[in-house]
């Protein structure tokens, strides 16, 4: 029993399960961004695949990675208004839209592929962003070979993390954002412009979820897989609604699933079969979400259409 639990708890699961999480932290504190303002956003596992293969084709024609993401965070913001815009402008369903981006990036990157690179379903390697050791931290015992040496964008995750709560809940910007996401109408009769604030939370979702597109594929591995989400977008919907929209929430949901990803390959050694371990992220998701149904209450006006008066 006591080998049982050394082989599912020790330093290597742990160091893996930051890893696993990173991608989730960056989409769901994205959806976090966008729901507060109202805005469903589905189309986050869309605008991750965009963000992985972008990362790889800038990183393939600038040898730089880190460029590659900064291309990610661009195109995922670019669909996050494309998103905007038709639930925005012109009301459309918020769900369907989502959907609809989805199948689009799905389909486009596979054809890029093919086009760009002449090569079907895995890239070329491109550069990746290489781990980085921290001195100090990494000499203490347990957390060290935790959190001691990870890759940059893990840490850059946890900073966006902190970062994004203090935003929605320490800032004016903040307060408008959560006010046009519970009672539009009232936030436009004091002069928030709802639809700025709209545009701008739902671009910047598209660019996070982007991010975390790109750091599957020039952070995590080296290279593009067709389908390489495998599904992680919706997990961090999940992941956001499990925190309760707020981005420290997110943190513990993204770790608990991410633990679930990481514990994969550690379940395999005692003999559980491939087929139960790789459903088991999703398993968990689905519970996770069954538990909270009636407990976890969205923004009031989250998936609602707002028309101006007058």
């Amino acid at each position: 029993m006591w080998d049982i639990i050394k082989l599912l708890v020790n330093t290597t699961v742990l160091a893996a399960t930051l890893r696993m999480a990173t991608p989730l932290l960056f989409t769901a504190v994205g959806g976090i961004f966008s729901e507060r303002s109202g805005v469903v956003n589905i189309g986050l596992e869309g605008m991750m695949l965009i963000g992985a293969f972008t990362a790889v084709a800038v990183s393939y024609s600038t040898g730089s990675a880190w460029l590659g993401v900064l291309g990610a965070l661009l195109a995922g913001a670019l669909m996050g208004f494309i998103h905007g815009i038709a639930s925005i402008k012109y009301r459309a369903n918020q769900v369907v839209s989502g959907t609809a981006i989805n199948i689009f990036a799905g389909g486009l990157t596979v054809y890029l592929q093919r086009l760009i690179f002449n090569m079907a379903g895995v890239s070329p390697a491109v550069p990746r962003i290489a781990d980085v050791e921290l001195p100090l931290i990494s000499k203490i015992p347990l957390i060290g070979p935790v959190i001691g040496k990870q890759n940059p964008m893990v840490y850059l995750a946890l900073l966006i993390v902190v970062g994004a709560h203090i935003v929605i809940f320490k800032t004016v910007w903040g307060l408008r954002l959560r006010s046009v996401g519970e009672h539009p109408g009232a936030a436009d009769s004091v002069g928030i412009n709802v639809y700025k604030t709209r545009y701008v939370a739902v671009t910047l979702s598209g660019a996070l979820a982007g991010v975390g597109g790109a750091y599957l594929s020039v952070a995590h591995l080296s290279r593009f897989v067709e389908g390489m989400t495998a599904g992680r977008g919706f997990i961090a919907l999940a992941a956001m609604i499990f925190g309760k929209w707020n981005p420290l929430g997110a943190l513990g949901a993204c770790l608990f699933f991410g633990y679930a990803d990481a514990l994969q390959m550690r379940l395999q050694e005692i003999g559980i079969p491939t087929q139960f371990v790789q459903m088991l992220p999703y398993i968990l998701t689905m519970v996770a979400l069954v538990g909270l149904i009636g407990r976890a209450v969205a923004p009031k006006a989250s998936g609602e259409p707002y028309v101006k008066e007058g």
